[in-house]
């Protein structure tokens, strides 16, 4: 298994997470906790060792939960991050992150998980209310009292991560990002490789779209959350449909699933640590790590590039 350090620290990972917001089934269809735990309990045995979670992945918390079910017994054996920041008030999302609040929540975040630290704790997105120096610090004091192993960041730009970094010395970034929504080659990408900071993407599949499962008239349900993204609809939707197809190409010429396809030219890219891959089902997860296993050559690589660029400007939207 080719094991990835985390920053400029001696914890190791796996180049593929398991993103564990899915599991929760709050923005994501025909989920149910049997078969949530079973994912989980599948990336394990595939041999993934990094999992991705928050503070505010389910209403109450039931991500954590669950990993600790799940995964408690096993403490020693894996990577556990973990986020703080935002929170759920009457199922809206609300953005806090005060110092007297990153500890409260990391408490909690520690109960659920049943552990006694969390190894890599990001700050979920910047809180406008709050100076980012006073969020760092509070993570920076969790990080002396052992609670805490290492800081992360998530969603934010250059000057906000040079204002967190100044606080409290950053291990890890984590961004969306994937061959369609690369805005942080620009700047953050650049920075985190100049500042030794891992890169932990979430994304790498954007929802889905690049696994190559969605037909080209697909009809999304009421409940599924990928209906107010602009790469699923209309003429964008179609754009990336056709995008795919070249993907399709590849992946028959490897014979592998697009998804692993997918996943492998992320894990490539120079400064990328690990890809993020949510899952909800057992087959989703085991099919993901499979992409550890093999490498696209670079021939492979330089006809996604053009595909890419032919593909032209996309219209993104982030997640927070």
């Amino acid at each position: 298994m080719p094991f990835r350090k985390l920053g400029k620290t001696d914890i190791e990972v796996t180049p593929v997470s398991m993103g564990c917001w899915p599991i929760t089934g709050i923005t994501s269809i025909n989920v149910t906790r049997e078969q949530s735990l079973a994912t989980l309990q599948a990336s394990f045995d595939t041999g993934i060792n990094f999992y991705d979670t928050a503070y505010c992945y389910g209403y109450e918390g039931e991500s954590e939960r669950m990993i600790s079910e799940v995964l408690g017994s096993h403490r020693e054996d894996i990577v556990l991050a973990t986020k703080c920041g935002i929170h759920w008030k009457n199922k809206v999302q609300q953005r806090d992150a005060r110092p007297e609040t990153i500890k409260q929540e990391c408490e909690e975040s520690l109960r659920r998980l049943g552990t006694d630290r969390i190894d890599l704790y990001y700050l979920h997105a910047p809180d406008p209310s709050t100076p980012i120096a006073d969020s760092a610090g509070a993570i920076g004091e969790l990080i002396q009292q052992g609670k805490v192993l290492t800081a992360g960041a998530s969603n934010f730009d250059v000057a906000q991560l040079n204002a967190f970094h100044s606080a409290c010395p950053l291990t890890a970034y984590q961004p969306h990002y994937n061959m369609l929504q690369r805005e942080i080659e620009d700047a953050q990408l650049p920075w985190c490789i100049e500042n030794d900071v891992s890169v932990c993407v979430y994304w790498p599949l954007m929802k889905g779209l690049l696994a190559g499962q969605l037909a080209r008239g697909h009809q999304f349900e009421d409940k599924d959350g990928r209906k107010k993204y602009p790469m699923f609809q209309g003429e964008e939707f179609q754009k990336n449909q056709d995008f795919i197809d070249v993907l399709r190409g590849i992946a028959d010429d490897v014979d592998r699933p697009v998804a692993q396809v997918v996943i492998n030219w992320t894990m490539q890219r120079n400064g990328i640590t690990a890809a993020l891959c949510g899952a909800k089902r057992p087959e989703q997860i085991v099919e993901n790590a499979e992409s550890m296993q093999w490498t696209l050559t670079e021939s492979q690589v330089a006809i996604i590039d053009q595909a890419i660029q032919d593909r032209g400007p996309i219209v993104s939207r982030g997640a927070v």
